[in-house]
């Protein structure tokens, strides 16, 4: 009898708790039926060819609420311009936060920007989750435990061309053209580190350019003039373009190292001129669209049929259409993984609780790992050189070292 009743106990207790545990919680921008996700993007201004991945991005989403949303519930996607001016994004942060109410900042683009809005959004506790940028700081959770990273830091990316220098141009003299802000110091700092003791005897000269410069092309010059024959091009899509403009009208034959983040076929080497691309080296960490190595797999396929149905107006040769791509299937999985716990605290929780998520379309032996002291999920990258047509790796898959 008295195991009888022990039994009727713990089954009404159990009874009592099924409702507690199937209970739904939610903070400002989740309900039943909708997510809110914030996103700050440069639609114009001189980043304006970064546009396409928040496009990219609002069409993701879009496939995500045709197929049921996720866990029920339907993404609404609300994507503002801030021509990359950090001004602008920290006026439009709080517009999302504060009058929009969205559970969370998703991707908002460029490291001037980000940095903008960066105690903000710790201070109001709600999520600044995989920004489109690569500085190192994004990957800091004992003071910022609100802000986590997404792509292989810059500084991880300065420390895989250095190796490559080192390797290759033990003799070279280095000239560095870099954009004065945090996003150019943090790679010109990895590429130094990297260097290590010869880094005061290898590069020659640094030449810095602001965002505003309508053109890059006497910095060019002066790094020419130098006698560099290794270039390491830090900068955003235009001035990239100009640079590599710059480096074939004068008849230059650097070993050209291109940064991941500038180096679309489409929206910076055509621009510049294939030919004058010729050569040049850079990282990846996703496939190449125009790669036909790709082209017959399960990640391309799909991919394409996403281009096709939800972006056909989309440019399928340019590369910021998969990393597009890539991170909102991220930003899918720890939505998913939340479950009905829609909190800003779960949010994060889950963002750093991912193990070995692969997300199509990024390079083979690349997935995504976080932990609640690692906040950077992408953490490798290949070496890549351009053909004329197209980028090709080579070498091992890879990390930077120290401070990557």
């Amino acid at each position: 009898m008295k195991t009888l009743h022990t039994l009727a106990i713990v089954t009404a207790l159990g009874l009592a708790a099924a409702p507690a545990l199937a209970q739904k919680h939610y903070d400002p921008g989740a309900s039943d039926t909708e997510i809110k996700i914030g996103n700050i993007m440069s639609y114009s201004g001189p980043a304006s060819a970064y546009g396409v991945i928040g496009k990219t991005e609002t069409a993701y989403f879009n496939m995500i609420n045709a197929q049921g949303g996720i866990n029920g519930r339907k993404i609404n996607f609300i994507s503002y311009d801030d021509g990359y001016q950090p001004p602008k994004a920290v006026e439009q942060a709080r517009r999302l936060v504060e009058n929009d109410q969205v559970l969370l900042i998703f991707q908002s683009l460029g490291t001037p920007s980000n940095s903008a809005i960066h105690s903000y959004m710790n201070e109001k506790h709600v999520p600044q989750l995989f920004p489109a940028t690569g500085a190192t700081k994004w990957a800091d959770p004992e003071h910022f435990p609100w802000t986590m990273g997404w792509q292989p830091n810059y500084q991880t990316e300065g420390h895989i061309y250095a190796k490559y220098i080192l390797e290759h141009h033990p003799q070279g003299k280095i000239g560095v053209l870099y954009q004065n802000d945090d996003y150019g110091k943090d790679l010109l700092k990895g590429l130094t580190d990297g260097l290590g003791d010869k880094a005061k005897s290898m590069i020659v000269m640094q030449a810095s350019y602001e965002v505003t410069d309508p053109t890059v092309e006497p910095q060019v010059v002066q790094l020419k003039g130098s006698g560099a024959d290794v270039l390491v091009t830090i900068a955003t899509p235009k001035a990239a373009a100009q640079a590599i403009h710059k480096v074939g009208d004068l008849g230059w034959k650097p070993t050209h190292i291109i940064n991941n983040v500038a180096n679309s076929v489409a929206a910076v080497l055509k621009p510049a001129g294939l030919d004058n691309a010729k050569d040049a080296l850079s990282t990846a960490y996703y496939k190449e669209p125009t790669d036909p190595q790709w082209q017959n797999g399960d990640d391309y396929k799909a991919w394409l049929a996403f281009m096709d149905k939800y972006y056909p107006d989309g440019d399928k040769n340019n590369n910021f259409t998969v990393y597009g791509y890539v991170v909102s299937q991220l930003m899918t999985q720890v939505l998913k993984q939340c479950g009905d716990d829609l909190t800003r605290a779960n949010i994060m929780k889950q963002a750093a609780n991912l193990h070995d998520v692969h997300l199509a379309m990024l390079l083979p032996g690349i997935t995504a790992n976080t932990s609640p002291t690692d906040f950077r999920p992408v953490k490798q990258m290949q070496m890549e050189r351009f053909d004329g047509t197209m980028w090709k790796l080579f070498g091992p898959v890879i990390s930077g070292g120290e401070g990557s």
